[in-house]
């Protein structure tokens, strides 16, 4: 798929800006490469789209060369602290919608103060690497149904992995669930990225929130990775999630960056 955008460059010569593939685009001034810009579809059905460029001019043709192929909303994240992009994007008519909190989280269970913490009576930790994949499956889907029905799942992290249609959990090695008799009632994930693990999701069941599952899970997980050598890791918190927000900054997180979620309707 080749649809080309022409617009003025510098006296001598015009940008062009052509739609190379379904989800990639092209711009090029005298038979050079001078941005590039990506849209890709996240499992929740939304479209995110993303420019690199380095001059605000070439941004703005990409951006008007994406936007005159996709159908809105389209949606896009830059980081809190990058002026430049988020004025970029607010010039091609995009807005915040949500803001999402980065800590780094040390795993020292003499700072977070979760050393002694345990789960509820009756319920234990199963490690990763250790549940059973159709319960974890059907624990993932009762969770996310719940997530849905309450805030939407848009209002959590952001996930980008790619994933088979319909499948949530890719690896249920990265997940420890919290168990009540033969059922799973809560999850932790942790992705072991090289540089500094991730914490991608701590949920709870709804009947089964407000007994300390999440926070044993928590304690489990970071105690695992400091066992393990590992002396921080990450986790990213939509700053409307209170419960959360209260978790990490209990245990003496810090935040260490945002990221915005911004919306062209």
């Amino acid at each position: 798929m080749n649809f080309a955008h022409s617009t003025p460059g510098t006296p001598n010569h015009a940008v062009v800006v052509t739609r190379t593939s379904d989800m990639q685009w092209a711009a090029v001034e005298d038979d050079q490469a001078i941005g590039r810009g990506d849209a890709s579809r996240r499992p929740d059905g939304r479209l995110f789209i993303s420019v690199d460029a380095w001059h605000g001019a070439v941004f703005d043709r990409i951006a008007d060369a994406m936007l005159a192929d996709l159908k809105a909303p389209l949606y896009t994240v830059v980081d809190e602290a990058d002026h430049d992009s988020r004025s970029a994007w607010e010039r091609a008519g995009f807005a915040a919608v949500r803001r999402e909190w980065g800590y780094d989280v040390t795993t020292d269970p003499q700072v977070t103060g979760l050393g002694s913490v345990r789960p509820p009576s009756g319920v234990t930790i199963v490690p990763a690497g250790e549940a059973e994949e159709r319960p974890l499956r059907a624990l993932d889907r009762i969770i996310r149904d719940e997530v849905e029905a309450a805030v939407g799942w848009q209002t959590m992290p952001a996930e980008v992995l790619p994933r088979p249609a319909g499948t949530t959990v890719v690896d249920p090695s990265k997940y420890a669930v919290a168990r009540h008799s033969d059922q799973y009632v809560g999850l932790v994930r942790v992705a072991p990225l090289t540089r500094q693990p991730r914490i991608g999701l701590i949920a709870v069941r709804a009947d089964w929130q407000r007994h300390g599952i999440a926070r044993a899970l928590l304690a489990h997980a970071l105690g695992s990775l400091h066992r393990s050598g590992t002396t921080s890791a990450w986790a990213e918190v939509n700053e409307s999630n209170a419960a959360a927000t209260a978790l990490f900054e209990s245990i003496g997180a810090r935040r260490a960056a945002g990221t915005l979620e911004l919306v062209r309707s």
